[in-house]
């Protein structure tokens, strides 16, 4: 299982969701959105330290019982929420930081896109 969230400053808006399997999208809704008040808080205690880094690797916010929440932050503030399934512990903390950087390279494609409106849904 694989949930990735995208959302942009200040508001927390969500620019994309996307979860494998499909059918149970809306389930998550809950969980990204409280993950994105723990890393407002871990950047809030980290302070100006991260002002000087290319990338925001905030590794695990928060396990439950069945899925563990892994966060992200680019220099403009935008978030990137990971669900994982607790169960995969074939997953490390290198390969959660490699899939971080091909979705922010992925992220970056798309507002550099001439036709793409900032603010619309992704």
């Amino acid at each position: 299982l694989f949930v990735y969230f995208i959302c942009s400053p200040p508001q927390n808006y969500p620019l994309y969701i996307r979860s494998v399997p499909t059918e149970n999208e809306l389930k998550f809704h809950y969980t990204v959105h409280t993950s994105l008040d723990v890393v407002d808080e871990k950047i809030s205690a980290m302070g100006k330290a991260l002002v000087d880094q290319r990338e925001l690797y905030l590794g695990l916010l928060y396990p439950t019982e069945d899925y563990k929440v892994y966060g992200y932050v680019t220099n403009s503030k935008v978030k990137f929420v990971m669900v994982v399934d607790s169960s995969n512990t074939a997953l490390r903390d290198n390969e959660i930081r490699s899939m971080f950087r091909k979705l922010h390279n992925s992220y970056t494609d798309i507002m550099c896109n001439p036709f793409y409106n900032p603010g619309d849904r992704i």
